[in-house]
């Protein structure tokens, strides 16, 4: 069946009785992430796999509705993936998910998510949304308040949570390999080219600040749910966010002003006194294991966790290293760390989210990463451009 931009019709998708697909709206699948992420390797695998399975031996598949301002691009993905339905109408999209019966997932640029966010549950649809789920914790508070008022099913990416390498050094929190905790450290970034004479690797928008760019509100949402989903609520947060790159060039090749934060160094006091120390920049060039890494101590053992991998080191195995500099250092002190397991195949972070958003959607089972905790990531982002500007430690409100 074919569709023309503006003219999508709607499907046969239910969510009880024998209904075994659910339409899902997917704004935003022309960018990299929505399409790499969420439609190829999330949407479209969990139907090549056959479905989600669910209580009482149901099965659902996913019937995804392509929207985004590109007729020509949206007509390219869906011919490429035999997808029926796409649409630059975000009305007309949202008209075959509302009243419940749908699913609205939004992963836009930021500056755009409020509005279309806010017009899905008006339309009654259920949401998912990418990180940061709103420009300012304001609009991300009201989108909370607007879905649970609407009573609607809402949530927000959380994806590192369910990383192989997370997963692994949260195995280990649990079984109390370290102890009492005192505290985190973490390196991330890679070096973002300018696009003058390489092409950069993050759309310009990224490096505007009237556009919702900068480093901050990109990443400390991540950084938020990762502190707080393991160590403990963030009490209090000190950070400095620099533009190290004054000027980059666009994707025409023209010159512009970088006017958003392309680096940002935080500390985050987290309750029990656990101190979590954070570095993120796009003007750092790679010399780690992976381009994220998380170094956790504890009186009992140590850990460093990436993407994928986590090693750890527990106190009666601890070598006693000597300082001095006198002497050549023989020692490859990475050798003498063990990796930590992980049970069963790690799979697809953000694939393992959309299906457990599924099964609360479907089934109402438990999902914790909804619309309020969007608005805790984007207010403590928020709290980290005003330490950085005022100079001043300041506290973060309780959940």
């Amino acid at each position: 069946m074919r569709r023309d931009s503006g003219s999508v019709q709607s499907g046969n998708s239910q969510l009880a009785g024998d209904g075994d697909v659910i339409r899902v709206v997917m704004n935003g699948v022309t960018g990299r992430m929505g399409y790499n992420q969420h439609l190829v390797r999330s949407v479209l695998a969990i139907n090549d796999a056959g479905g989600v399975p669910l209580s009482g031996g149901r099965v659902v598949r996913l019937e995804p509705v392509l929207v985004g301002r590109s007729d020509a691009r949206l007509r390219d993905i869906a011919e490429r993936h035999g997808i029926q339905d796409w649409t630059t109408s975000l009305e007309e999209a949202l008209d075959t998910v509302k009243d419940g019966t749908g699913i609205y997932f939004d992963a836009q640029l930021t500056s755009a998510r409020y509005a279309a966010v806010r017009t899905a549950i008006e339309r009654g649809a259920h949401v998912y949304v990418e990180k940061p789920s709103a420009a300012t914790s304001a609009e991300a508070d009201d989108l909370a308040k607007r879905a649970d008022a609407a009573g609607i099913r809402h949530g927000v990416v959380q994806d590192k949570l369910f990383l192989p390498g997370i997963r692994k050094l949260r195995s280990l929190i649990d079984g109390g390999f370290f102890g009492r905790i005192l505290s985190v450290r973490g390196e991330f970034g890679y070096w973002v080219f300018e696009g003058d004479w390489r092409t950069s690797q993050r759309p310009s928008w990224n490096y505007r600040a009237a556009d919702g760019g900068g480093i901050t509100a990109d990443m400390f949402p991540h950084w938020t749910y990762v502190l707080e989903g393991l160590f403990g609520p963030i009490e209090a947060v000190t950070a400095r966010a620099v533009t190290h790159i004054p000027y980059r060039w666009d994707e025409q090749g023209e010159r512009y002003d970088a006017t958003a934060d392309d680096a940002a160094y935080a500390i985050f006091e987290l309750a029990g006194g656990v101190i979590a120390q954070l570095n993120s920049s796009w003007c750092v060039r790679v010399h780690r294991g992976e381009l994220v890494e998380f170094q956790v101590d504890g009186i009992e053992g140590s850990a460093v966790a990436g993407l994928r991998d986590c090693v750890a080191q527990h106190r009666g195995v601890s070598p006693r290293p000597v300082w001095n500099p006198d002497i050549p250092n023989e020692t490859v002190f990475r050798d003498q760390w063990q990796p930590a397991l992980l049970d069963g195949e790690p799979g697809n972070a953000f694939r393992l989210q959309w299906e457990m958003f599924l099964r609360h959607v479907l089934d109402g089972g438990p999902f914790p990463h909804d619309l309020h905790a969007g608005t805790r990531g984007v207010l403590v982002a928020e709290l980290a451009l005003r330490s950085s500007a005022e100079g001043r430690r300041l506290e973060v409100p309780a959940s």
